[in-house]
């Protein structure tokens, strides 16, 4: 049995490697939709099936319908790549298959991510007394965060929102930039707050929060309990709020401060962009993702609140069954919403192993010279862009903005790479997203050319 295992695991592992390794050289996207469903589809079958069997069909249904998002040119929805290390890491973290609710379910894998928490807090310098959840994306993270700013906000004006609820509960507002991501307004409703709560806070130019604006918001209700979102790293820009004029602001009055700083929050750990991100250390909560720029395998989110004691007062819950819950000392599975959850934590202590202090602001900087080379390549070749391209976002156009959507539609049916679409001002942009480690100025070259190639031939230029 052992050897049969030992057998079926190897092979699992050279398929995955194999892709890795192929991954540049094969079109970044091939295949339909509806051919992966034929591929997949079929009778659920009346007994069992050999494990070696169902490997294999599992590689030959997959085959032909898998996107290169790991790979150095795709450059769509700010996914990054997942580094060696990491990716070793998490085939470990499935095969030991450990819950890493607390330390009694495995020791290792909270060692692991409060090792991997107080490394990222020293990276990003972050309150260092400041609570890591190990959560499955931003989304998940920027839920925590506002759900402390709940509790937090609410408590200040005398009620305790964990046992009473929201009814009868004081209104919250949230203030928050126009161009505020979409998984903040998701959260909102999740948490039984509502989008009608939000106050929005027009944007400048590349989409950071007008800082008068918000001045003039948080003047507008004083008494009214208040949680203010800012952001690190807009989606279509990559731009970020100006933190150090707008959290001492919003602190004056009262009001909690979150930030979403999904991919942008990796700007602190670099010398040369840390100061775009000047001052978010002073926030009260932070959402990021490691799946993004720090090159983790999906799926991992961080969720960091600089009290402590909140964090772990609004998600923990207590239980007969449940030794040492509810104690003061949190365990990692009392900051997130999931009970059942996956050790995410080891991957995330190989990536930062593997790359050091050094190599993580490396892996940042690269990406934004990479971002600027490639709106030089397209800038020079016909393309306007449309944004200042400071980190590692490009928003992209042509003469005929009308036939966007048909470039990208040639770009992805070529393979070359992959890249998406946003709407933003008004206008029908390309989005291009430099998130990868294993990017290189060949492989952003040859991307170039492929786009301006794919504009010509549909009359974009």
């Amino acid at each position: 049995m052992n050897g049969d295992l030992e057998a079926l695991f190897v092979r699992a592992a050279r398929a995955a490697a194999d892709h890795r390794a192929t991954v540049s050289d094969r079109p970044v996207a091939r295949g339909t939709r509806e051919d992966a469903w034929a591929a997949f589809d079929g009778e659920l079958p009346e007994g069992p099936t050999a494990p070696e069997q169902v490997l294999d069909d599992l590689l030959g249904a997959a085959e032909g319908a898998l996107v290169g998002s790991v790979g150095p040119r795709y450059f769509g929805f700010v996914i990054g790549g997942a580094s060696p290390a990491s990716s070793a890491a998490d085939i470990l973290a499935t095969g030991w298959d450990q819950n890493g609710f607390n330390p009694l379910m495995s020791p290792a894998a909270e060692a692991a991510e409060r090792t991997a928490g107080r490394w990222v807090k020293e990276l990003l310098g972050l309150p260092e007394g400041a609570s890591v959840g190990f959560v499955t994306g931003a989304q998940s993270a920027n839920t925590v965060g506002l759900a402390v700013g709940r509790y937090r906000v609410l408590e200040n004006a005398g009620w305790d929102v964990e046992p009473d609820g929201l009814v009868g509960a004081p209104r919250v507002r949230v203030i928050g930039g126009a161009e505020r991501h979409a998984t903040i307004d998701r959260s909102l409703r999740l948490l039984g707050l509502g989008t009608a709560c939000v106050v929005p806070v027009e944007s400048d130019a590349q989409g950071a929060i007008d800082v008068p604006g918000l001045e003039a918001a948080l003047a507008g209700e004083p008494a009214t309990p208040t949680i203010v979102c800012l952001q690190a790293g807009n989606v279509n820009t990559g731009a970020s709020d100006d933190f150090a004029a707008a959290i001492p602001m919003a602190h004056e009055r009262g009001a909690w401060v979150h930030v979403d700083g999904a991919f942008g929050l990796w700007a602190a750990a670099s010398p040369r962009h840390a100061e775009q991100v000047r001052g978010v250390e002073e926030a009260d909560s932070w959402a990021t993702d490691a799946h993004k720029w720090l090159n983790v395998p999906y799926d991992s989110g961080l969720a960091i609140v600089a009290d402590a004691q909140a964090h772990g007062r609004t998600m923990a819950y207590t239980a007969d069954y449940l030794a040492g819950s509810g104690r003061a000392d949190f365990s990692l599975g009392d900051l997130v919403p999931d009970s059942s959850r996956r050790a995410r934590g080891f991957a995330v202590w190989a990536a930062l192993r593997e790359l050091g202090r050094s190599g993580v602001a490396d892996l940042v900087d690269r990406c934004c010279t990479l971002a600027g080379r490639m709106a030089d390549r397209l800038r020079d070749g016909g393309a306007t862009i449309h944004n200042e391209v400071g980190l590692n976002q490009v928003l992209v156009g042509f003469g005929d903005l009308t036939r966007t959507d048909a470039v990208i539609e040639e770009v992805q049916r070529e393979g070359t790479c992959w890249l998406g679409g946003t709407t933003w001002h008004g206008h029908r942009l390309i989005r291009v997203s430099v998130s990868n480690g294993s990017t290189t100025e060949a492989d952003i070259d040859r991307s170039a050319e492929a786009i301006l190639a794919a504009a010509h031939r549909v009359g974009a230029l």
